[in-house]
């Protein structure tokens, strides 16, 4: 008898967690005896396109900011004492370096940081 309450126990909780599942989204299928069942939909697990580009975006404008607020004299000495360091160092003043948008952008916001 405590089987068998386990048993249903378990049934319960399997069909309460399919039914959380299904309100998310699900399609059907028939099987071959006719019996129509829905299934839980996948989810893709790839990253937006936009969250990506956006991301670069955000980080270019940091690069701008930084570049503004500190000068190009500076900017170039801390990445020249940074490419000097460990693989990782090395690599994040690769990625920091100014390329021309960022100098286009500290350009632009220049005259706001020193006005």
């Amino acid at each position: 008898m405590v089987d068998a309450r386990q048993q249903f126990g378990s049934r319960v909780k399997s069909l309460e967690s399919k039914k959380v599942r299904l309100a998310q989204g699900y399609y059907t299928t028939i099987r071959a005896d006719g019996l129509v069942v829905a299934h839980p939909a996948r989810r893709d697990r790839q990253v937006p396109t936009k969250l990506l580009v956006g991301l670069v975006v955000l980080f270019v404008c940091f690069k701008g900011f930084v570049l503004a607020a500190i000068g190009p004299t500076t900017y170039d000495a801390r990445l020249t004492i940074l490419a000097q360091g460990t693989i990782v160092e090395q690599a994040g003043a690769w990625v920091l370096q100014a390329d021309p948008v960022t100098q286009a952008l500290a350009r632009k916001l220049g005259p706001v940081f020193r006005g």
